[in-house]
Parts: structure tokens; C-alpha cells; sequence
């Protein structure tokens, strides 16, 4: 059929500039109401899946979250458009002990503590506080264009994800694989909670190592008659051991060396004095201990080092425990009973000092841990918590990854994870906090049973009837996060969501939570569902600022999403996000990255506004797939830009399928900008103030060209396509819901003559700029284009104008033109033009030219005539590989010879 659309009038539809605020507005609502983001229900297309990374319903969404979304939503539209059912699950993440620290700040601000309400009261607080932030981030997810199925919206405190956590818990408690036991645990005194070894970042601090004197009982010379310590090496009355935390000495049972150091041999057995307090310690051997650090003996502190732990397991060492939870000494350290950490270290160190234990003092630079959430000194702390055991989980595991069913993007992840997953240890799953999963276990206050069950409540102990106390602890919140791909399907009922959606496809996250969640979610799955929770894992990098610093508050250089989709469009920031980054690697990001991305939008706005009128004004053809592909007799400009729309379609379904969706990006951006704007369209102008037919070709052309670029950019910049695909012709709803379009077989020919013809314009116009020819200034020229005349003659107004060559004075030549002194040779390939700007050369400046270009030249026949002098090369690749550069090499040969005898002609 024939659109009878005046472009006239729908040209004007469009305003002069492209303004997001105006062309986003009210579309996300649309194709919300319309029901396109929910799944199709096609039997046909294997189903594709994404779960979203639940934010954290704490805050404002950052530029991390900006990127997630716009790379998980090209995924989405891709293979929504490619006619996959297609579902992506949005949800948001209680955030555990944020989200208690949250309130708790704001409690604070009324002057009171959570003891003060009580738990039930405090829940209640922090439900409402959560219920008022969660919809700010469906919001915001909104703007960003997240076309996601809100109808699927799941919160891992909601009932269904609740009651998978307890059943999931009791399953592994029944099999063996959750214990409850005393560890030494990593502990954050301003949190109050245990953490997982991945919640505790190590950062080098610059501290001291303190070498200090213990006595050796029954030693030659235990004590001075002064009634200090005498100091020596081992064998002379003392040994001497150094540390970087001297309070946690209040806290030593024994002393440990190595079995193999003779140093101490002859004192293995034997027993020290413990300074300050004076306990007696006993002197053990242990293969652990380097002889080569320090003194070569180690202090042992088993309730406050993991490494000491683990020596006092060994030796049946006592466990003393010399502080509280809140980072305060306890009754255990004596005199500095009621200090903080760095109190008792000060005290510690000066009694030391005055007792002579103190050997000396030295810089050292170590690895201190803290919170990952409040940068706390986390302190290793005896206590008895819940564990899972790893073992078991981590091997099945480890076998996806080795055996290909899980794969990684980019793939040197692979290597990370399997280090991570070989070395893993007993993860501590139980958090001292209010809000969060409570544990599933209760105690009976009678019997003294302990009771694991599925069910949210326990009113009696089932044995004897006695009352019963639920343990007060939480959950780690990644104990539900990594339930997350099939507890928001509904399990642990059998839903037709489960049952059609699990597995999912691809899980799209940022590498730094390549172990706190992916790897978790990949053991909860395999030993829950009996499979893969994905079969993909896409990892992107950090978002940082344009000087490569990390983003935060306290630098003052975070960037906000939802102002900078205010000013600049959605589009722009997505388009900026994804095509600056590759998977895997950080990227930077500056204001004037996204301001190039809305430049970019606005080229295809005006493009299309362009385009609007002689499509309006001739009628196109338009058949059910939308506009009908150009046929007939055509221009080589219109076939060119067939062929190379062709080409970006099967590139671009190609990176896409390989997860390269920034190359896509870019790769559409330079033919958009560059092909389709700057040559197509500067060229079309010529024929279409031509002949009825001629302006038709080029309206048919834009149209069909036009409406499915916005098809392959759709992914990348839903708002800006959709607005102007509604107003090209088209078949369908919306673009959206519109098929993926498919490349055509291209026309090699065509582009082969048209990439010489642009070389020959861009070089003509070199010539004319080193000439200082004014730009409006149209010239003449003489081309000898050889087996590509035809061609060349049937674009000669589009050479002509674009090369400013006046059409009267354009002449194409059988035999090579013959140049005079002043005039300039340029060559293109196997076509060259000779340009008589007669009083206008300047010859200098001309054979510079020329030089430059013979040198390029050169360099091109040396390196095609060592392709072809390489034997391996020319027996292994296929035939028309080696063909084509042997027909480089002859056109490099041939453009010497011309260079080379304009050089001459000119005295050069």
C-alpha cells in the first residue's frame, strides 16, 4: 500500500530539537497499560529471562544502578523484538543491615535507640520506612526506561521469598549442611553483627609492630634484681614476639615456634610469664609458624586471630575472650577493663614500656579489616553463630563452571570464580540484627529442644508442649538474595511462572558481587532446583567519574541519574553508559559524554525530520513489514546505503547475540552519523530536486532505511525510537512489539564503488582546503575512473556536490587525464581526478601532498607483498581472501606509478 501521509505536515509534528522531557513523557506509560512488558506466550521461541539485581529499597538509585538498566534492558528489547517470550523480574532487596541502620539513624535523630522501642515496635518502624521508599525506585526505574514486568515485582521480605528462606533453611539443616557452633567470626562493633568473610574489605593501614619480651620460666635470668624483664633471645631467659594489635595480648594462652627452629627447640614444652598479667602460657610447636618473620616465635591468641584460632584448636589451647561486642575491653583484660581498642593498645604499649617488656618499635604497613558498609575495624571475635558448609555446595558448583554450562562474560571471570569456589570456606550466615529473615529455629524452654521448621510462627514445643523462644538472630541478607532466581517464580509452590521461567538466561550484575551473590545463587540452584539458576553470567564494570576516581558523597562527585535524565534525556545517559564501557572494566563517565550521546539523539531527530517531507510528499510503499525494501533501477547512493544498512544489521544482531552490546552501540552510532547523515543524505539532497521518480527513490529509500535503524536502536534508545518510528511509516502498534529486522544480502559492488567515491570526495576536498580554494567556490575536474565509470557517471551530481564540482566542468576521461603544473592530482584506488585550479595551487604545498600520499602508499604495497610472500598465508586462507589482496597490491602498484609521475610533472 501507499502512505498517504503529507511529510509536510508530520515534519512539523516533530519540534525543530529533540527535548526529552517532551518525548518521554507519557511513553512508558503507554507501553506499560498496552501489557508489552509482560511475556508473550509464544511456543515456538525458547523463552528468555533476566531477574534484576534487586536494589536496595534504602535510597536513591546511583549511576550503577543506570547501567544495570540500561545494559539489562537491551537484552530485553532485543529478544523481545526478536519475538522470544521475554521476561525480566524487577524486584528490590531489604538491604539487612543497612536497612536497620537506616532507621536507626533516623530514630537516632529523635533522640532514641531501638532498645527503646522494642523489636516488634522497631519492625514496625522499619516496614513503613521501607513501604515509603519502594516506590521511588520503581520510579526511577521508570525513567530510565526499564522495561521490566511490574506485575512480577517481588521484595525478598515478601511472603513467598520469606517462606523460601525457611524452607531452603531447613533443608540444609536437615542434611547436615547448616550447624550452629563456636567460630572465630569476624565482628563489627558499631553494626553489632557477625559478618561473612566477604563483608570485610582489607585495606593496608600504616601501623606498628611491636616486639615484646615474654620470660621463660625456669630461664637463666627470668628477672633483674630491679624487677624488670631481661631481655635476650630464646634459651637466655625471655622469647621475644611481635604484633601488630598489643592489647589483644590481655587475651594469649600460649606461645607458638616452629618444630624445626633451633632456636626454641630446646623450650618446646615449656612455659612463659605473660606480661601485665602474668599468667603462665605454655610454649608449643607448630608447622604453621614462619621462622623467618620477626623472632620467628608468634604470640597465640585464639579467640582474636584466625590464624591463633586454629593454633589453639591443634593444641587444646584455653579460649579467652578479652573484649565485649561494642569494641570495649571486658573483665578478662585486667586493668583496662571498660577501654576502647585504642585506649587499652595506648595502655598496653606504656605499661610495656615501664615494665621493660618493650623489645622496640617498628613502621609496618599491614592489611587491616573493616565493614564493608561502615568502615568499622572489624575485630575477630569468639562467638557462636549459624554456619553453612561449603564443601558439599561449592563442588557441584565448581563443575558448571569447568565443564562449560556456566559460562562467563568476559571469560578471565571464570578463573576468579573457580579460585574463589576452591578456596571457599564455612560461610556465617547469622546477623545479631532486628530487621531481616529471622532464623527458623526455636527453643524450648523445657526439654530443651531445638526446633527447625518451614512455618513462620511455633506456638509450643512439639515434643512436650513447653513454651518456646525463636532465636533472636537474622539472616545474612544473601541467604535470600541467592534463593532470588526462583524464589521470585513462586517457588516453593509449583507455579506455571517456575515451571515456564526457570532457568533463567542471563544473570547481568557488576563483578565486585561476582562471589557475595552470583556464586551463592549458583549453589542455591543447583542444590534446590537441581539446575543452573542461569547459564550466563555478564559482568560490568564500576561506574567512575571522568578522572577515574571512585564515585562517593564525601568527594563530591557523584552523579545523579534522575537529574541528569531531567536535562539530558534517558536515552542520552543509557547511550552514554553502554558504548563507554566493555564487560568486565570500569569506566569513566563525564557530563560531556552524555551530552555527545543527546547530540547523537538529536542527529537522528533531525534526520528524520528530514526525511519527513519528500516521504509525505511523494507516498511510499509500505507492505506489512513496514516500508518496502527499495527496488528497480537504482541509484548507486540508494543501493550503497541499502547494502550497508544490510551490513550494520547483521553486525549488530551478531555483537549482540555475543554480549558486545558497546561495540553495537558504537557501531550503529558511526553508521547513523556518519554513513546515513553525513554521505546518504548530503548526497539524496541532489535527486530529490529532481525528476518525480527520483525523489520517490529517495523518499522509498529514507523510509525503509530510516525505520529500521530505529528498529536496531530501539534497545539502546527506546524513547527518542519509538517517538519518531510513530511518525515514519510503519506497520504495527509500536516499536516496541515490532520484529528485529533481518539483513538482506548485501550489494558488495555498490559499496565497494561508493567507499571510492567517498575516498575521492574526501581527498578532493583535502586538495581544495590545502589549496585554500574558498568552500563555496565550485571547481573543475577531469576523472579517469576506468571499470568503474558507469558508476561514477551515474553519481556524478552526487560527486559533483559533494565534492563542489560544477557539473558543467565535471568530465570523465577514457585514458588517464593529463595534469598541468597547476593543477592537483589526487588519486582514490584506481580512480583519479585531476583538479585544474589554474592561479590556485600553491606547488610547495601541493607536492607535500603528494609525498605524503606516495609514502602512504609505499607503506601499503610492503605490507600487502609481505601478506603475500608469507607461504603459510597463502596456502591456508581461503581463495577470495588471497585474491583480494593481490588486487590491493596492483591498485597500491598502480597508485605509485601515478603519484610518482605527477611528482615528477610538478619537479618533485
Amino acid at each position: 500500500m501507499e502512505s498517504t501521509a503529507k511529510g509536510g505536515a508530520v515534519a512539523e509534528a516533530l519540534a525543530p530539537a529533540f527535548d526529552p522531557n517532551v518525548v518521554e513523557r507519557g511513553l512508558y506509560d503507554r507501553w506499560d497499560e498496552a501489557g508489552y512488558f509482560a511475556p508473550n506466550e509464544r511456543e515456538d521461541r525458547p523463552s528468555f529471562v533476566v531477574i534484576m539485581p534487586p536494589p536496595n529499597v534504602t535510597g536513591e538509585l546511583h549511576v550503577g544502578h543506570a547501567l544495570f538498566v540500561a545494559v539489562q534492558d537491551i537484552m530485553i528489547r532485543w529478544h523481545r523484538m526478536m519475538g522470544d517470550p521475554t521476561l525480566w523480574v524487577p524486584g528490590a532487596d531489604h538491604a539487612g543491615i543497612a536497612g536497620q541502620w537506616v532507621v536507626e539513624k533516623l530514630l537516632a535523630a529523635e533522640g532514641l535507640t531501638r532498645h527503646d522501642l522494642g523489636r516488634e515496635k522497631f519492625l514496625e518502624r522499619v516496614w513503613a520506612y521501607m513501604d515509603s521508599t519502594r516506590g521511588r525506585i520503581r520510579e526511577q526505574m521508570r525513567i530510565l526506561g526499564a522495561s521490566c514486568d511490574w506485575s512480577r515485582f517481588a521484595f525478598t521480605m515478601d511472603p513467598g521469598p520469606s517462606a523460601a528462606v525457611r524452607k531452603v533453611f531447613k533443608r540444609l539443616y536437615d542434611k547436615g549442611l547448616i550447624y550452629r557452633g563456636e567460630r572465630l567470626i569476624s565482628w563489627c562493633p558499631r553494626c553489632m553483627t557477625a559478618l561473612s568473610d566477604l563483608e570485610v574489605v582489607h585495606q593496608d593501614v600504616q601501623g606498628h609492630l611491636w616486639h615484646i619480651a615474654y620470660p621463660v620460666v625456669g630461664g637463666e635470668t627470668e628477672r633483674r634484681k630491679d624487677g624488670k624483664t631481661e631481655r635476650g633471645t630464646g634459651g637466655q631467659g625471655v622469647i621475644v614476639v611481635a604484633t601488630t594489635r598489643p592489647e589483644t595480648m590481655l587475651g594469649d594462652t600460649g606461645v607458638a615456634v616452629h618444630p624445626g627452629d633451633e632456636r626454641y627447640k630446646h623450650l618446646i614444652g615449656k612455659q612463659v610469664r605473660l606480661p601485665i598479667l602474668g599468667r603462665l602460657l605454655p610454649i608449643v610447636a607448630d608447622e604453621s609458624v614462619d621462622a623467618s618473620f620477626g623472632s620467628g616465635a608468634v604470640k597465640v591468641t585464639p579467640a582474636h586471630d584466625p590464624n591463633d584460632f586454629e593454633i589453639g584448636k591443634r593444641h587444646r589451647l584455653p579460649f579467652l575472650t578479652v573484649m565485649n561486642l561494642d569494641g570495649t575491653m571486658n573483665a578478662e583484660a585486667g586493668p583496662f577493663a571498660g577501654q576502647t581498642v585504642e585506649q587499652a593498645r595506648k595502655g598496653v604499649v606504656s605499661r610495656l614500656e615501664q615494665d621493660g617488656a618493650l623489645v622496640k618499635v617498628e613502621q609496618h604497613v599491614h592489611a587491616v579489616g573493616h565493614c564493608q558498609r561502615c568502615n568499622t575495624v572489624v575485630q575477630p571475635m569468639l562467638s557462636t553463630q549459624w554456619f553453612v558448609e561449603m564443601g558439599p555446595l561449592a563442588t557441584p558448583a565448581i563443575a558448571a563452571a569447568k565443564d562449560g554450562r556456566l559460562t562467563f562474560v568476559p571469560e578471565r571471570f571464570k578463573g576468579v570464580y573457580l579460585n574463589w569456589m576452591e578456596n571457599i570456606h564455612d560461610w556465617c550466615i547469622s546477623r545479631q540484627l532486628w530487621w531481616g529473615h529471622r532464623i527458623p529455629v526455636w527453643y524450648c524452654r523445657d526439654c530443651g529442644e531445638t526446633i527447625v521448621t518451614e512455618e513462620e510462627t511455633l506456638l509450643a514445643c512439639p515434643g512436650c508442649g513447653g513454651k518456646v523462644e525463636q532465636d533472636p538472630d537474622v539472616l545474612d541478607t544473601w541467604f535470600s538474595s541467592g534463593l532470588w532466581p526462583f524464589s521470585t517464580l513462586g517457588w516453593p509452590n509449583e507455579t506455571d511462572d517456575l515451571r515456564r521461567f526457570y532457568p533463567s538466561s542471563v544473570m547481568e550484575t557488576g563483578y565486585e558481587i561476582l562471589f557475595f551473590w552470583v556464586a551463592r545463587m549458583v549453589f542455591f540452584g543447583l542444590e534446590v532446583m537441581g539446575e543452573l539458576p542461569f547459564h550466563t553470567v555478564y559482568l560490568h564494570g564500576t561506574v567512575r567519574d571522568a578522572e577515574g576516581a571512585k564515585m562517593s558523597k564525601t568527594k563530591g562527585n557523584v552523579l545523579d541519574p534522575t537529574e541528569i535524565t531531567h536535562e539530558y534525556g534517558a536515552d542520552a545517559l543509557r547511550f552514554a553508559l553502554v558504548t563507554q564501557g566493555s564487560p568486565g572494566l570500569d569506566m569513566r563517565l563525564s557530563m560531556q559524554l552524555v551530552e555527545s550521546s543527546r547530540n547523537f539523539v538529536n542527529k537522528l531527530w533531525n534526520a528524520t525530520r528530514f526525511a519527513l517531507r519528500p516521504i509525505g510528499e511523494t507516498g511510499i510503499v509500505v507492505g506489512a513489514d513496514g516500508p518496502a525494501r527499495p527496488e528497480g533501477d537504482l541509484a548507486l547512493a540508494d543501493r550503497w546505503i541499502v547494502s550497508r544498512l544490510d551490513w550494520i544489521t547483521g553486525e549488530v544482531t551478531s555483537l549482540l547475540g555475543n554480549h558486545l552490546y558497546g561495540e553495537a552501540g558504537r557501531q550503529l552510532r558511526d553508521f547513523v552519523w556518519s554513513e546515513l547523515c553525513d554521505w546518504y543524505i548530503e548526497a539524496a539532497k541532489v535527486r530529490l530536486r529532481g525528476t518525480d521518480e527520483e525523489r520517490k527513490a529517495v523518499a522509498q529509500t529514507l523510509a525503509y532505511v530510516l525505520e529500521r535503524t530505529m528498529r536496531l536502536l530501539h534497545p539502546f534508545m527506546p524513547f527518542a525510537t519509538e517517538a519518531l518510528w510513530q511518525v515514519l511509516p510503519h506497520a504495527g502498534d509500536a516499536l516496541i512489539v515490532a520484529p528485529w529486522p533481518e539483513a538482506g544480502e548485501r550489494d558488495q559492488a555498490a559499496e565497494d564503488d561508493w567507499a571510492v567515491l567517498m575516498e575521492l570526495v574526501a581527498k578532493v576536498r583535502n586538495a581544495r582546503a590545502e589549496a585554500n580554494v574558498e568552500p563555496g567556490r565550485w571547481i573543475a575536474a577531469d576523472v579517469f575512473a576506468g571499470r568503474r565509470r558507469a558508476a561514477f557517471e551515474g553519481a556524478r551530481r552526487e560527486l559533483g556536490f559533494l565534492a563542489r564540482i560544477a557539473d558543467d566542468h565535471l568530465r570523465f576521461v577514457d585514458g588517464e587525464p593529463q595534469a598541468t603544473e597547476q593543477a592537483s592530482v589526487v588519486v582514490a584506488s584506481d580512480v583519479v581526478a585531476v583538479l585544474p585550479l589554474a592561479g590556485m595551487v600553491d606547488l610547495d604545498v601541493e607536492r607535500a601532498r603528494l609525498r605524503r600520499e606516495l609514502e602512504a602508499a609505499e607503506g601499503e604495497k610492503t605490507r600487502l607483498k609481505g601478506q603475500l610472500a608469507n607461504e603459510g598465508f597463502v596456502s591456508r586462507a581461503p581463495e577470495k581472501v588471497v585474491n583480494g589482496v593481490r588486487e590491493k597490491h596492483g591498485l597500491a602498484v598502480e597508485k605509485i606509478e601515478v603519484l610518482r609521475r605527477r611528482l615528477s610533472e610538478l619537479g618533485g
